[in-house]
């Protein structure tokens, strides 16, 4: 038993994706980016859609949602705090709650900040976490609704995942953070060496994500709050760590 995942290009920089319980064969999709795309994807696969699993509630995230839905009879799985946004909504979720595809289980971890509801869903068992924009490689979502105390906290739990966890997040924006991030670490050499590798597999047209935990503890400001260098770099030495987020945060939508 198995989770068996396909990733594939949607709309201008976002990534879909198909996941399937190889016992049971039952597949869902991970956001709606681009109904006709996912669509096609799961029918070259022969992977029929059951469900649609929503981060959160923004059009590239949920606006495929009515046509897969109208065209597979997907039951919609989605935060219970944005229920309202999202629409048609079979099964809301909070966080601690447990979905089901197939044989296999995924944890909803509350990641909220870039929208007030937004979920990260976690396989512990498979590894792997998809997790929408709440983290990037390199990078983390803007605040478009919560606060720093609570995106910070929202990433926090990401990172005390296993460090092996792969996360799989749902924009190609690396190289652009790789810019960001080493105008506020550039001493890292864990962060040199992946920004480097980022160019290789961008010049020769490979995707960054997914991307492992463990990289982004040692190389994502974001998730470096705590770091004194850093922190020192950013004279805050004495802040909290919501506070040092706030500022990496404020300068990346300056940058």
């Amino acid at each position: 038993m198995a989770l068996e995942i396909r990733q594939f290009p949607c709309l201008q920089d976002n990534y879909g994706y198909l996941i399937r319980c190889s016992e049971t064969g039952e597949t869902a999709v991970i956001d709606t980016p681009e109904a006709a795309v996912i669509l096609e994807e799961a029918q070259t696969l022969d992977w029929p859609i059951s469900a649609i699993w929503n981060t959160h509630h923004h059009w590239d995230h949920a606006g495929g949602n009515t046509a897969i839905r109208e065209a597979t009879g997907a039951r919609v799985v989605a935060p219970k705090a944005e229920t309202a946004t999202i629409g048609h909504v079979d099964q809301p979720v909070i966080a601690g709650d447990v979905v089901t595809l197939g044989e296999l289980t995924a944890q909803v971890i509350d990641v909220g900040g870039h929208t007030l509801g937004h979920v990260a869903y976690w396989f512990e068992e498979a590894g792997v976490a998809f997790v929408g924009d709440s983290l990037f490689a390199l990078g983390c979502g803007r605040m478009f609704e919560g606060t720093p105390r609570q995106m910070q906290a929202g990433l926090a739990r990401l990172r005390n995942l296993p460090p092996e966890t792969v996360i799989y997040c749902a924009h190609e924006y690396t190289q652009a953070n790789a810019r960001f991030a080493l105008s506020v670490d550039p001493d890292n050499p864990a962060l040199q060496s992946y920004a480097r590798r980022v160019d290789e597999w961008r010049a020769q047209g490979q995707p960054t994500i997914p991307t492992v935990l463990a990289a982004e503890c040692e190389a994502n400001p974001f998730l470096r709050w705590d770091d004194d260098a850093l922190r020192a770099r950013l004279g805050l030495q004495t802040a909290s760590d919501a506070e040092v987020f706030a500022e990496l945060r404020r300068r990346k939508d300056a940058f």
